[in-house]
């Protein structure tokens, strides 16, 4: 009889305060609907709107960070949660309302195979399947972290930078321990295959945004994707 993999999936939320309780029920709907059992937790990480408030009166399974720590410090917060408790999968998934439940299925597929140990929901890896793609700007950047990764590690990731991922048992360790702070998508995924851990892609639809603002708003794209290339280039190989 196969083993039932405890899976959990780790929403980070900063000023969420109109998405956050649409993308849980979206979550509940789908369990009850598909019979799986995704458990929850809400990283509100230091919010200074009522995303706190919205968790508390819709019994919502979180964690209130006291000061906003970023992305990075807000999932490793997941991730030490994921492996006090056990779980065997992670996956990481927006508050804002752009990644859609449906395709978390095909994100872990690979992992319970244990065909790899990290994947990435994909908006690029298969032609015209996502709609939403975001900014021009934003794709050019994520095209040249893309062949500088490739040049780094000799893989080719095609969305460096999204945040609809998983994990397994293995890299939920290394994550609750180690995780960056910084660019912590690009990043994390090139110490996974520095570590010569097996990472894929898998393409998934995305939405635009629905509420709030991006972390990475437009003025601040060039910026970003310079620090991340440099950044990457600094990292070293594991031996």
């Amino acid at each position: 009889m196969q083993k039932k993999e405890k899976i959990l999936i780790i929403i980070p939320a900063y000023n969420e305060e109109k998405s956050i309780l649409k993308t849980y029920n979206e979550i509940i709907e789908y369990n009850n609907k598909n019979k799986t059992k995704y458990n929850v937790i809400v990283i509100n990480d230091g919010s200074k709107d009522n995303t706190e408030k919205v968790l508390k009166e819709n019994n919502i399974p979180h964690i209130r960070l006291i000061q906003n720590l970023g992305i990075g410090g807000a999932v490793q917060t997941g991730y030490k949660y994921a492996l006090k408790n056990n779980y065997d999968i992670a996956v990481q998934f927006d508050g804002d309302g752009q990644h859609d439940v449906n395709y978390i299925q095909t994100i872990i597929k690979p992992i319970i195979e244990s065909k790899a140990d990290m994947v990435i929901g994909s908006r690029f890896i298969q032609k015209d399947f996502s709609d939403f793609k975001s900014s021009k700007m934003r794709r050019i950047g994520i095209n040249m972290i893309s062949r500088l990764i490739d040049l780094k590690t000799g893989k080719k990731i095609y969305d460096t930078t999204s945040g609809f991922r998983a994990i397994n048992k293995k890299i939920i360790k290394i994550f609750a321990s180690d995780y960056p702070v910084e660019y912590p998508e690009p990043i994390s995924t090139v110490n996974v295959l520095l570590k010569k851990y097996t990472v894929r892609e898998v393409p998934v639809k995305m939405k635009k945004r629905e509420e709030g603002v991006s972390s990475i708003s437009s003025w601040k794209s060039a910026y970003y994707m310079i620090n991340v290339m440099l950044s990457i280039l600094l990292l070293r190989r594991v031996k």
